[in-house]
């Protein structure tokens, strides 16, 4: 491991215990900034409302830290939005938000275009499929964006149990991402959970960053921010546990090909000869081909769009 990353371990690594809540919490009085917090949602109606009502009522009714929860949905088939709504966030559709822009499928599309519905200086997202959840999660990660003004965009990490195994989750993370990452970035090797959906950044930062439209957004936005800010301006905090709803073999292929896919571009911002992944499947007549096309699209800085601008005029 490099140098420069054991230091970054011995400094920019915390635990969420580290800032206790009465702190974090005077640092955002004093600092006057504001905290959105975004839960991109694709039919995650079992999760979402829990998960929204804890934030709601530990950070928003209990103690003034969060000041507002969006949900994005990103076209659920089922009652995500009514769900959560109910348990008191504003809900977007995701086609609702800059339609001159036709959306396409994926998690970063959405994420990118939550920047134009949400106002913090902070802006903290949770994947809604967590089960267990604690809004630990949202203090630990911007609680060092409060109180450290060179911390820009701070990660969870935890334990990811799998079928009752610890640290078992985060398979792609492990095949894909960390070989990826102490290749070619060996600047990111200390984080534990570089793919973890529970992040959160500046606006400011977040504005001038492309956004990957689909699964290979986490791994472009940490290497995208080194390049930009610096490895010390980047951070992680253990918030302990995370479990949630596990994918597929052949799904953590699809995703591992667009991660893939996000590093390629900023390793040469080459040419993909064939930017489609073939799995197979057993059918009827022995095994059967299936092809998916791999995300090749990304959305440009959200500052470089005119209605951002605009809003950020008015």
């Amino acid at each position: 491991m490099l140098k420069e990353v054991e230091h970054w371990l011995s400094t920019r690594s915390w635990s969420m215990t580290d800032r206790p809540l009465h702190k974090i919490l005077a640092a955002k009085h004093r600092t006057g900034q504001s905290v959105s917090v975004v839960l991109p949602a694709l039919n995650e109606e079992a999760t979402v409302g829990e998960i929204v009502a804890i934030i709601r009522h530990d950070l928003m009714q209990q103690v003034p830290l969060v000041d507002e929860i969006v949900v994005v949905d990103s076209g659920s088939t089922d009652r995500t939005s009514e769900v959560a709504a109910a348990a008191g966030a504003r809900v977007v559709h995701r086609d609702d938000i800059l339609p001159r822009i036709p959306a396409v499928p994926g998690k970063g599309e959405v994420l990118w275009r939550s920047l134009l519905v949400t106002s913090g200086d902070i802006v903290c997202f949770i994947d809604a499929d967590l089960k267990e959840f604690s809004s630990d999660f949202v203090t630990g990660i911007v609680g060092p964006l409060l109180t450290d003004p060179g911390v820009d965009l701070v990660k969870a990490m935890y334990d990811r149990p799998l079928g009752g195994a610890a640290g078992q989750g985060g398979r792609v993370t492990e095949m894909m991402a960390r070989p990826l990452l102490n290749m070619h970035w060996p600047q990111l090797a200390g984080f534990v959970q570089p793919l973890g959906g529970e992040y959160a950044a500046r606006r400011s930062l977040l504005e001038q960053l492309p956004f990957p439209v689909g699964y290979g957004i986490e791994l472009g936005m940490l290497v995208d921010a080194l390049h930009l800010v610096g490895l010390d301006a980047l951070a992680q905090v253990d918030v302990g546990v995370r479990k949630h709803r596990h994918q597929d073999g052949q799904a953590l292929g699809r995703m591992a090909a667009q991660i893939y896919r996000t590093a390629q571009l900023r390793l040469a911002r080459g040419h993909l000869i064939r930017p489609s992944l073939t799995q197979f499947e057993r059918g009827p007549d022995g095994f059967e081909p299936r092809t998916y096309s791999v995300d090749t699209e990304e959305r440009p800085p959200m500052v470089d769009i005119t209605e951002y601008q605009s809003r950020k005029v008015a």
